[in-house]
């Protein structure tokens, strides 16, 4: 079946100018897809106040200043900012922002015209149950594996890297297009779960698993939250 890609663009989208006036000097800006078309105009209308932007840009990311859930990455010159910028809807692209740069993230959310900011201290309750979720698929043995088969989510060698770096575990591959969180209850043998799809599902959606979850990122680290304390 073949798969067709059509980007919503949101258009006309501003950032009001008391939310420029409350913005440090220094600033990395990301927005979700929908937001790009307008990142230029919204980077032009901050440098107006005398402020320097810079704009994020993803390994994976098709448009400067675009981010992605799946890659959330850290700053080269995180130095040299004082502030994430985000646009978009949604806490979890900035909380992983904070989580892999330790820096604060102003959120603007153009649909409700909501305004936050995020700290270090606002994602680690999230950490601390990360580390947990860690901790108890050490010492489990039998372990499910959620694949997604969607476009751009699809770890087609999930299986083989866990057995490699894990080979006292038994690990069982779940494939799916739309994970359905109640009937993970389904295998009551699985002990813990890793999850290879968004890793949204390992943060935001991990109270919806009455067993631990931890995304395969942390798993396949060798000491995976060792920059997140």
């Amino acid at each position: 079946m073949k798969t067709i890609f059509i980007e919503a663009k949101a258009e006309g989208i501003e950032l009001p100018y008391g939310i420029i006036k409350s913005l440090p000097e220094r600033i990395a800006l990301a927005a979700t897809v929908q937001f790009t078309g307008n990142i230029e105009k919204i980077k032009e209308d901050i440098e107006k106040s005398g402020r320097q932007v810079i704009l994020y840009q993803g390994l994976k990311s098709a448009y400067p200043g675009q981010i992605l859930g799946c890659d959330v990455e850290t700053l080269d010159d995180a130095e040299n900012i004082d502030a994430f910028l985000f646009i978009g809807d949604g806490l979890f692209h900035p909380k992983m922002l904070v989580i892999k740069n330790n820096i604060t993230v102003f959120a603007y959310d153009p649909f409700s015209e909501k305004f936050d900011r995020i700290e270090k201290t606002d994602v680690d309750r999230m950490l601390k149950r990360g580390k947990g979720s860690m901790i108890r698929f050490l010492s489990s043995d039998e372990i499910g594996i959620i694949v997604s088969t969607k476009t751009g989510q699809y770890y087609n060698d999930a299986r083989k890297r866990l057995e490699d770096k894990y080979p006292d575990k038994n690990f069982y591959t779940f494939l799916s297009d739309t994970i359905d969180f109640s009937q993970m209850e389904n295998f009551p043998f699985i002990q813990a779960w890793v999850n290879t799809a968004c890793p949204r599902i390992g943060y935001d959606d991990a109270s919806k698993f009455k067993k631990s979850i931890v995304n395969i990122s942390h798993v396949l680290d060798e000491n995976p939250y060792e920059n997140e304390t």
